[in-house]
């Protein structure tokens, strides 16, 4: 009887619990909003995280809340997403941070550093060594909150018209590269040029530029730079990841009910999980099919290695000296990538090199 009884009050529990959820979104307001992208439409994964965090940030409100993406240069210049959450043009972007380095550098911790973490190592940093508590108080100072939106994981060192020999060879080099590694690039000749995604290819056919740095294999089978740049360069040292992120208006947050700052909360973390898992899936297929193609794979020379890291260091340690915002987090990250480079080299490493012996 009193078993009979126990299942009774819970069946009619769990009735109550399924109705309080839909009475729950009922009860609150449907608002709209409007995501600015960096990134063209065609670019399927890196643009697509966006689409996923709106989808999921809809499902997760019940309809209530629905987020509209826009591709880049849609309603705004793709490079000045940040600009246009901060100044209200819409309530929320999603950008790669370091495109703003012109701003100020210290933006490029919540993307990509020469020479830095890995896609792992972003987001321990981030999530775990406190970065994301520094990078908050910095990204306030622009009435903006920061969300991880998507890392690429290392990228490729670009597309080039000839072979890159010596330190020599980057002498007067027309290269679109991003604005962090283009200023340490420029002590050795390097000629940077910082143009979106989607114009990058056509300056590349014209001879406007000599190289090019997008991401990987499968975003760069999709934009076609194999058709004009024989050479195909790795590692790409100046974005060890790309940790992409979705920018806030911090007005616009405030605004919206604690259920719907959790939905995003939980969207974002998942559009940063999937692009990763989605890159990784894809980019080894891809690479396959650039060399059956002809594109001739090189790595940079140790010579070219040294000279960059050298130049990086010398830059990072110069702008900590000037700028203390760069400097606070700096410290912070200098210190997290001491350690975790040391752990990697006790585990990760020796398991990844004894596996790619035996290929």
């Amino acid at each position: 009887m009193e078993r009979r009884s126990f299942l009774k009050k819970a069946a009619v529990g769990a009735s109550a619990t399924a109705l309080a959820a839909p009475a729950l979104a009922q009860s609150q307001p449907t608002i709209n909003w409007r995501l600015a992208s960096s990134f063209p439409k065609s670019l399927d994964t890196i643009y697509g995280a966006a689409e996923t965090f709106s989808k999921r940030v809809s499902a997760l409100t019940g309809g209530k809340f629905n987020i509209r993406v826009f591709a880049g240069g849609e309603i705004v210049p793709a490079l000045q997403v940040l600009d246009a959450v901060q100044n209200g043009t819409v309530e929320i972007g999603h950008s790669a941070s370091y495109y703003y380095f012109g701003k100020d550098p210290t933006f490029a911790f919540d993307a990509a550093v020469p020479f830095g973490l890995n896609s792992r190592q972003q987001t321990a940093w981030f999530d775990q060594g406190g970065g994301r508590e520094l990078l908050r108080e910095f990204f306030r100072g622009y009435g903006i909150m920061n969300f991880q939106g998507g890392n690429t994981g290392t990228q490729m060192g670009g597309w080039f018209r000839k072979e890159i020999k010596t330190v020599k060879d980057l002498d007067g080099l027309k290269m679109r590269i991003s604005a962090f590694a283009g200023k340490v690039m420029q002590p050795l000749g390097l000629v940077p040029q910082q143009i979106a995604g989607g114009d990058i290819y056509p300056a590349l056919e014209k001879g406007t530029i000599d190289a090019a740095e997008w991401i990987g294999p499968y975003d760069d089978e999709k934009l076609g730079f194999n058709k004009v740049a024989p050479f195909y360069y790795t590692p790409g040292w100046w974005e060890p990841s790309l940790q992409v992120s979705f920018y806030v208006s911090i007005k616009e947050w405030e605004k919206l009910p604690k259920e719907y700052q959790a939905a995003i909360e939980a969207a974002s973390y998942e559009s940063h999980v999937v692009m990763q898992a989605e890159y990784d899936a894809k980019n080894p297929a891809a690479l396959a099919r650039l060399l059956k193609q002809g594109v001739k794979l090189r790595t940079f020379p140790r010579e070219v290695m040294d000279a960059c890291y050298k130049s990086a260091n010398t830059f990072m340690d110069e702008e900590s000296a000037k700028n203390a915002k760069f400097k606070k987090i700096y410290d912070s990250w200098k210190r997290f990538r001491q350690d975790e480079n040391q752990w990697f080299s006790v585990a990760e490493v020796p398991m990844q090199n004894y596996m790619l012996s035996r290929k």
